[in-house]
């Protein structure tokens, strides 16, 4: 009840956050459904559970937006009032992971009511009884394991929020206590050198198990048409240690720009700019990995496949690990700019210029979009390599 009252008394920014975990809930729901059908119309064989497996990507993308909007919520700081209440900082983690699991549970439901529509459940056939035949709607499916699968997304973006304020210390307590950039590491995050190792050793397993015969296989490892469902597991492998090691460098390139944007003798505009991107390095470093990660494997798909490969399930999972990606940064830079309040109010009482705020965080996205941008058309030529002929 104390869940459903701080969601109904959030504010606008908390509520769209919200209703955007909801959404990629429900993408993954309904991918969940839609592999239980092609399993019940198509049992044996190892497409069924590649099909299954694969709903794990777009399902790692909620659990993390959900992580991240468990960290923004503001009904998860600290507040006297629900210290009162018995909810202290110990206890907040429970109040996150019941606040994510409310939002996960309404995607699930909207997946089961559009699922079921387009199965024919209701009056007519949509579609034409298209979908109806897609997702085998002659076939009865196990109540057990419509339930098991629905669940899934609830329960993990419960866990990821919870999660995610127990290793912030309760709701971001810290944060809180210490705005951004009052303390600038010394030393870079250690993911960088590990990172780029991850990347290079994904390269090589990519090409020793394609060697130039990507498509091939006609059993591959990707649920999709085309080039790219001609798989290897090799490739298949070798491409997530690729985005996981850009994943685990991108919070020590985000340093490196902000000790680069400080190299010299920096003004006032370059040092403020580079201090606070130092300082946010590991808070924004790894949403901003994942997005460039999500970004050039969609690029290299398009590059080998097209966008008509895709059909509309794969269209869908791409389209919910992007848009996960993307949320997750909006909702991690929100959050940071929020914690710079106490900072900024102190340097426009000192009589810090307006335009130097602006031109500071003008200067911090240029510095990022130039390291990051190169760094996605690295990937995609990378994760398109394989294909090579």
């Amino acid at each position: 009840m104390l869940t459903l009252r701080l969601a109904r008394g959030a504010a606008p920014p908390a509520l769209c956050r919200r209703l955007l975990l909801a959404a990629a809930a429900a993408g993954v729901g309904f991918l969940l459904l839609a592999a239980l059908a092609y399993a019940t119309a198509h049992p044996g064989g190892r497409a069924p559970a590649l099909r299954l497996a694969w709903c794990a990507v777009p399902l790692a993308a909620t659990a993390q937006l959900a992580a991240a909007v468990a960290r923004a919520d503001p009904a998860a700081r600290p507040r006297s009032g629900l210290d009162m209440a018995g909810l202290g900082p110990a206890r907040l983690p429970a109040l996150a992971a019941a606040s994510t699991a409310v939002a996960g549970l309404a995607g699930s439901v909207c997946a089961l009511l559009v699922f079921l529509h387009l199965r024919g459940t209701g009056t007519g056939l949509p579609l034409d009884g298209a979908a109806a035949e897609a997702f085998a709607a002659d076939r009865p499916l196990p109540l057990g394991a419509v339930l098991t699968l629905l669940a899934v997304a609830p329960a993990g973006a419960a866990a990821a929020g919870g999660l995610a304020l127990r290793r912030a210390g309760g709701g971001g307590a810290r944060a809180a206590a210490e705005p951004a950039g009052s303390a600038p590491p010394a030393l870079p995050p250690a993911g960088l050198p590990w990172g780029v190792a991850l990347t290079g050793a994904g390269i090589a397993l990519c090409g020793y198990a394609a060697d130039g015969t990507l498509g091939d296989d006609p059993e591959g490892w990707l649920p999709l048409a085309g080039v790219l469902g001609g798989t290897e597991p090799g490739v298949v492998g070798g491409w997530f240690m690729i985005a996981a090691g850009i994943v685990l460098a991108a919070p020590g390139l985000v340093w490196v720009c902000g000790r680069l944007l400080c190299g010299g003798r920096p003004g006032m505009l370059r040092l403020l700019a580079g201090r606070t991107l130092q300082g946010e390095s590991r808070r924004i470093g790894g949403p901003l990995g994942a997005l460039c990660a999500a970004t050039a494997a969609l690029l290299a798909a398009l590059e080998l496949d097209g966008l008509r490969e895709f059909g509309p399930l794969g269209a869908l999972g791409a389209g919910v690990v992007l848009v996960c990606a993307l949320g997750t940064v909006a909702t991690v830079a929100g959050a940071a700019r929020a914690d710079r309040r106490s900072a900024t109010a102190t340097l426009a009482r000192l009589g810090a210029p307006r335009g130097l705020l602006r031109g500071a965080a003008w200067l911090r996205a240029a510095a990022l979009f130039g390291a990051l941008v190169p760094l996605t058309w690295l990937a995609a030529l990378l994760f398109a390599l394989p294909g090579g002929r």
